[in-house]
């Protein structure tokens, strides 16, 4: 709008969007829904966007090598978050508990079993659950 107004407020946060469709996308990233997934590996992602930057990783030149293993990295950033593996680095820190994780995905997973939120339904049984996942192992 020309009002500079944001009418979708998230209720997770305090982001807020002019368009329905971007909160719902926003969403995701407190769900941990990732409905895109790649096609030449199995990396899935809440964002089209963050799945198209992921693609040209498996183009680009790998020029970013592991001191601690031969593996190499087209992304710095991809770089940084692999040698956490080999640091046991966890700078996502849960606020509520004292729970670290190596990955923000794995933390906004877990902060679901604080607030006992379960987005997921089973369509077979009709319960709810907190992991995308438990529902593949119904």
């Amino acid at each position: 709008t020309h009002t500079g107004k944001k009418p979708y407020q998230c209720n997770q946060c305090d982001k807020a969007f002019l368009q329905n469709s971007v909160l719902i996308t926003h969403i995701r990233t407190h769900i941990g829904e990732k409905p895109y997934q790649c096609n030449q590996c199995d990396n899935t992602f809440s964002l089209n966007y963050n799945l198209i930057q992921h693609l040209r990783t498996h183009t680009w030149k790998k020029s970013k090598q592991c001191n601690q293993c031969d593996k190499t990295f087209s992304l710095n950033g991809y770089l940084i978050r692999h040698l956490r593996t080999h640091t046991g680095e966890k700078p996502y820190q849960c606020n509520q508990c004292d729970k670290a994780f190596s990955k923000n995905n794995h933390l906004i997973r877990h902060k679901m079993t604080h607030t006992e939120e379960k987005p997921y339904q089973c369509n077979k049984c009709d319960k709810f659950f907190s992991e995308m996942i438990v529902l593949k192992d119904i």
